[in-house]
């Protein structure tokens, strides 16, 4: 998740739009929940896990009590093991790991509440509940319908409960952060580099963290489109290569952001021990 704002916030909120939460210092966090598809393919991993833990209690019966046993008991024993496989179990594992399971692990899904909280165990136990209509009784027809034309492919347990499946797998930081090109230095002395739009920071990022994989034409004609979009916030724009530019001006902005939360710091602590010795 990213910040779309300044400030630092830390904390759920509430809801601000499809992909944005605020935090409970009004700051818009953008999140991402997993797509239907991937939901399903989850669900899909923790359905055969439940049914393999039935068929397992069917098996154990059959080696234990052999082929005749007692009718009312057996009649109790097979309601016992479906309400443990499809309920018990699935909403304990979701309730001790805090919305994961071993199929959201695999799709890297987590459930959360709409505000991004964490997700408890009445949530589980709606969510388990309905499941067994939802997912085991219909084959997740119904879920798959349910989250296909939901805004955050929620199925009806998740409609019920107030949660949603968070993506929580992030990509891998980059090795190395980039540096000021060599050519540019004076014209950083100079430069005054504003505040992008996040997605346009982003892409921008996005594109230099990828360039050395994309095709030479395609790599110089997509930075020219960047730089276009960006010289806006550039100012002066230096004669130079658009993808230096834009590495250039990255480098820039953040050492500039980084001064500037250095000073803040340091403000605070002046401060504190103003307001300490007084």
């Amino acid at each position: 998740m990213s910040s779309s704002q300044n400030p630092d916030g830390h904390g759920a909120g509430v809801l601000d739009s499809d992909d944005e939460v605020l935090s409970g210092e009004a700051v818009a966090i953008e999140v991402q929940p997993v797509g239907v598809f991937m939901r399903s393919l989850g669900a899909m991993i923790d359905m055969l896990l439940s049914w393999a833990l039935f068929v397992g209690y069917i098996a154990v019966r059959y080696w234990m009590l052999g082929a005749t046993g007692d009718g009312a008991l057996d009649r109790i024993l097979s309601v016992l093991a479906i309400v443990t496989s499809f309920v018990v179990v699935p909403c304990a594992v979701e309730t001790l790991t805090h919305g994961r399971s071993l199929g959201r692990l695999a799709v890297g899904g987590r459930i959360v509440r709409m505000d991004g909280g964490a997700a408890g165990f009445r949530h589980a136990f709606i969510r388990a509940l309905l499941g067994v209509l939802e997912i085991y009784m219909t084959f997740g027809a119904v879920a798959f319908l349910t989250g296909a034309f939901s805004g955050r492919s929620q199925r009806l347990g998740d409609l019920v409960a107030g949660t949603y499946s968070q993506k929580v797998r992030t990509p891998a930081l980059p090795a190395r952060a980039p540096v000021m090109p060599a050519g540019l230095e004076s014209w950083a002395a100079i430069a005054d580099v504003a505040r992008m739009p996040d997605r346009l920071a982003r892409r921008i990022s996005q594109f230099l963290e990828n360039a050395a994989q994309l095709h030479p034409a395609s790599r110089a004609r997509i930075a020219q489109d960047l730089l276009t979009e960006a010289s806006a916030y550039i100012s002066p724009v230096p004669t130079a290569p658009a993808e230096a530019v834009l590495v250039a001006a990255t480098v820039l902005r953040r050492q500039r952001e980084r001064r500037a939360l250095a000073l803040a710091d340091e403000r605070v602590e002046r401060l504190s021990g103003i307001r300490v010795g007084g």
